[in-house]
């Protein structure tokens, strides 16, 4: 029997509902394809703040290290919002990231069926969308050195860089090409190639691989007309690869053509496979508490886990068929009702609707 170690992190706001659910049903499906799954728990964020001054712990960064993968459900909330920036709950995600090298960031926009009619957009353009962005997460704008804000001409300046290496955008494309041979084949890749030096850089190594990948069809777009693509034909899309910056920023257009964030899970991978596996959602403090939280990003998230870092297909598809059963039966949280009209029995909370995933494992 295969055995994987995974730790948890609740983190703040929603995360510690959403979070023993996602776990229960990681644990029933383990059980199904006869693998073990061996869970520990540990504090980030916020809640890691107020118990030992820190948004990452020692303890919590070497247990991170030892796991074959993490589970998290968000950090952050107004209650931090006064503190110094590199003191701030989201520096605990960001020191994960760069501690387990993280650089690819995976996040699907797949809209489920009988959830067509919650998108902004009309139902025949958002149908049966399946979407892959995937996002460099180490690298760009973001951890680009020199930054600041000084002093110049008597006024103050703020400033940062964007800069990418060539094996930086190598590593992040080839994971672009690579998914993209698993799925339709076709992969495009976003930059600003027209304005920025570094996207010329980013275009030039992208194009170079295109051998590589005979049977994956790479086309370019510029980062201003593909957030224009996604709202005007996303059905267009197969694979999406881009930087940091712009990964940012599409990916969360990208949810919101699904309807709801509380539906879309996400993935950060390291070059060895080990994962950091998290709801798009984020902690939303305003209903913490109150059973209104929609688990089924975070048990998506336990799908994508069991899928890319624990390498069990099977558990993955179970979990991903046992969400799509519950809202073909009709099951909605407030976040995925829309303006659907829904029987008061069918309408739930976070851990009715857990608990009718688990019924259909």
């Amino acid at each position: 029997m295969s055995e994987h170690n995974v730790y948890v992190l609740p983190g703040d706001g929603i995360g510690a509902e959403v979070m023993g659910p996602a776990v229960a049903v990681m644990q029933a499906a383990a059980d199904q394809v006869g693998c073990a799954v061996n869970v520990t728990q540990g504090l980030v964020g916020g809640v890691a703040i107020d118990a030992t001054g820190s948004p990452l712990p020692e303890e919590t960064l070497a247990a991170a290290q030892q796991a074959d993968a993490v589970l998290l459900g968000g950090v952050g909330g107004p209650k931090w919002d006064d503190l110094p920036m590199d003191a701030r709950p989201e520096r605990g995600l960001l020191g994960l990231r760069q501690a387990l090298g993280l650089f690819a960031n995976l996040r699907p926009a797949l809209l489920f069926g009988p959830l067509a009619q919650a998108s902004s957009l009309k139902t025949e353009l958002v149908a049966d969308l399946d979407i892959l962005i995937i996002r460099e997460l180490t690298g760009g704008i973001y951890f680009g050195e020199p930054r600041g804000i000084e002093m110049r001409d008597n006024e103050r300046v703020g400033f940062n860089t964007l800069v990418y290496s060539e094996h930086e955008i190598e590593r992040i494309a080839r994971v672009g090409f690579e998914l993209a041979q698993k799925r339709n084949g076709r992969l495009c890749s976003v930059d600003k190639a027209n304005v920025l030096d570094s996207s010329q850089l980013w275009r030039e190594v992208v194009s170079n691989l295109a051998d590589d990948y005979p049977d994956v069809e790479l086309s370019h777009m510029y980062v201003d007309n593909a957030g224009m693509q996604l709202v005007r034909e996303p059905k267009q899309f197969d694979v999406i690869v881009t930087g940091n910056m712009f990964g940012d920023i599409l990916s969360d257009v990208a949810a919101m053509l699904t309807g709801s964030l509380g539906m879309l899970p996400s993935a950060s991978l390291a070059a060895s496979g080990v994962g950091l596996y998290e709801p798009v959602h984020g902690t939303a403090p305003d209903i913490a508490g109150e059973d209104k939280a929609n688990p089924l990003a975070t048990i998506l998230s336990v799908a994508m886990m069991y899928r890319y870092s624990l390498d069990q297909p099977a558990a993955a598809d179970a979990i991903e068929r046992a969400v799509a059963q519950v809202l073909d039966a009709g099951y909605r949280t407030l976040d995925i009702q829309g303006n659907e009209a829904v029987q008061s029995d069918q309408l739930v909370g976070t851990k009715a609707m857990a608990d009718l995933v688990l019924e259909h494992l």
